[in-house]
């Protein structure tokens, strides 16, 4: 369940810190719909780690897109030449 909070309740600041160990992130919102977020720092890196993969795939995808793309045997076998460098 989701942790929705009026930004006027950071005058509660421990309060917001006790509901964020209890759920993972707290959602503090003003009247004019802008919204922050206040998270355990875990899960602010899996969240960084999450967007640097979907960019990398993205650079990918574009790679493949514009340059071609490579069969999954040229796949293997880039792998099975790097495994088996000294």
């Amino acid at each position: 369940m989701s942790n929705i909070r009026s930004i006027s309740d950071m005058r509660s600041y421990s309060d917001i810190l006790h509901n964020v160990n209890i759920h993972p992130s707290a959602f503090l919102t003003e009247p004019d719909s802008h919204e922050s977020i206040v998270t355990e720092k875990s899960n602010m890196k899996k969240t960084d780690a999450a967007l640097k993969l979907m960019a990398e795939l993205a650079k990918g995808k574009k790679s493949g897109e514009e340059k071609g793309w490579l069969s999954s045997s040229d796949v293997k076998a880039h792998f099975w030449t790097k495994a088996n460098e000294t």
